[in-house]
């Protein structure tokens, strides 16, 4: 689970039409931690005793700010926004009062509850890989009890997601656009709901469910507990809190001494590369003096493919996730990461939000990322836990301006990065690669066991393209062409399209054939 490095933060209390802000700014201790806190535990909040022993059972025992500043206001049942930083562990902020309010089957009172089995708290993500990450969270923190969490999303067949809604279901974590599907079909019943949480608000605004959650929250009792969280709160995402929330609480969690939007534990390098060496320089940076688990982020599909594709055959243990791939070999990929059978992960931003991987090292922009957000995003999945990350980003001169849009929005100092090839002396210097580093891993390293050491589960998926299957990416190039997605190795990492077949042409004269012609 993910735990935050600071806990230092500002609480602003929200009510009405006119925000009125009240600050804290607790004292700071030189690990950044705030003296108060420091010596609270979960048990010190009220959460209830299972629950606390749970969380110990995985080795959390105190809460963060995130957590800190969260549980005394959501444990009253108080309506909330919770803003931090990415990889905060804003989970364990909403998750600990949305079990803290339930009743699980053979606890006191469950069976006196009407309509008992229907769910009782509604989690909505943006993303497939969010929603496993927050249902697994959950399930740790409930594990001495028997609260029942059902996953419901895209990609995955539908009668397992609704036979699991029959049985009966506590917490019900998904995609709006599934959960929306359920509702319609009657499988998914909102009546008993008592809480409701919003997570990644600001993602969901972006892939356009705003609409969907809205609908989702109209189902819901009016009485509902509801949370929101998300690392950025734009305009419209804070209108839909004040029209679905009763005088909610902003919390924000930051460290004073880290006023930057960036978590200040990652270091950041940014190098001007070029696209026909990007390849060679990713090669030497993962082998890095102390590089461990690494995601390597694209902006396109066939690129992450070919990058897969092209690391395994330099014998780096890789895997690809992207929107070509079925969700059986995205999870497939997702586990053989996380149990180390592999040690980088090539992913587009499909993948930028839940990855909750605490040791991530090394996060690798292999292409510019389109806006400062998503270059938010990408880089929060390393330095999470208290950890320390870096953070590499290739900006090709095309890419240019849009990295000055990026650099000047969160104020990185990076405006003209250095011109960087594989032979450039800074690049091993910055990064501690060994001198004599080639773009091969040698055989003597190749120790992990690989994406094929992974079992792929059949998930009886639906309306998924099934893609080949490839070294690096496991069916990773699209249209089950190996290699030829993005033309020859090495080129540009544009989206290019195959060469289509060329068709026999027929001659005619006034709509007719002409004799002799070919068919």
């Amino acid at each position: 689970m993910t735990q935050l490095n600071t806990t230092s933060g500002v609480l602003d209390a929200v009510a009405g039409p006119a925000p009125v802000v009240e600050e804290v700014t607790p004292d700071i201790t030189d690990e950044g931690r705030t003296d108060h806190l420091e010596e609270r535990s979960f048990a010190d909040y009220g959460v209830r005793t299972d629950i606390v022993d749970a969380l110990r059972d995985v080795g959390i025992t105190h809460p963060f700010a995130i957590q800190a500043l969260t549980l005394p206001v959501a444990l009253g049942r108080q309506d909330i926004i919770g803003q931090a930083k990415t990889g905060t562990g804003k989970t364990l902020g909403f998750g600990i009062p949305l079990l803290q309010h339930l009743v699980a089957p053979g606890e006191p009172g469950f069976d006196e509850l009407p309509d008992a089995g229907r769910p009782q708290a509604l989690v909505i993500v943006p993303t497939r890989e969010l929603a496993k990450q927050v249902a697994e969270d959950l399930a740790a923190a409930s594990r001495r009890r028997t609260v029942r969490v059902v996953q419901v999303y895209g990609g995955r067949a539908y009668e397992p997601q609704i036979e699991a809604l029959q049985q009966g279901a506590e917490v019900v974590v998904g995609t709006p656009g599934r959960m929306i599907d359920l509702l319609k079909q009657r499988h998914l019943d909102l009546s008993r709901v008592r809480t409701v949480v919003l997570d990644e608000a600001d993602e969901m605004l972006d892939l356009g469910f705003l609409p969907d959650v809205e609908t989702l929250l109209a189902g819901t009792p009016a009485t509902r507990h509801t949370m929101l969280f998300s690392a950025t709160m734009p305009g419209a995402v804070v209108a839909m809190a004040r029209r679905y929330m009763t005088r909610p609480t902003h919390i924000r969690a930051q460290d004073p001494d880290d006023q930057g939007a960036t978590v200040k534990n990652t270091r950041q390098v940014v190098y001007r590369a070029h696209a026909l060496n990007k390849v060679e320089m990713l090669a030497r940076i993962l082998q890095a003096e102390g590089r461990g688990l690494t995601i390597v982020f694209t902006r396109t599909k066939r690129t992450a493919a070919r990058v897969a594709e092209d690391l395994a055959e330099r014998g780096f243990a890789s895997g690809a996730i992207h929107g070509d791939l079925g969700q059986g070999a995205r999870e497939q990929a997702l586990r053989a990461f996380r149990s180390g059978k592999i040690d980088v992960l090539v992913a587009t931003d499909v993948a930028a939000r839940g990855i909750d991987v605490d040791d991530v090292t090394h996060v690798v922009n292999y292409q510019c990322p389109e806006d400062e957000k998503i270059y938010l995003h990408r880089i929060g999945r390393t330095g999470r836990a208290g950890n320390t990350g870096t953070a590499v980003t290739f900006v090709d001169w095309d890419d240019m301006p849009r990295w000055s849009l990026i650099n000047k929005a969160l104020n990185l100092g990076a405006a003209e990065p250095v011109e960087t090839y594989h032979t450039s002396p800074h690049l091993y210097a910055d990064l501690n690669i060994p001198e004599g580093t080639t773009g091969r891993l040698p055989r003597g390293d190749r120790t992990r066991a690989g994406l094929d050491a992974e079992e792929i589960e059949d998930l009886g998926e639906t309306g998924k393209k099934h893609a080949g299957r490839g070294r690096g990416g496991h069916g990773s190039a699209p249209h089950g062409a190996r290699g030829q997605s993005d033309g020859p190795r090495g080129q540009a990492d544009g989206d290019t399209e195959r060469p289509r077949k060329r068709r026999p042409r027929r001659r005619t004269r006034g709509g007719r054939p002409t004799e002799g012609a070919q068919g």
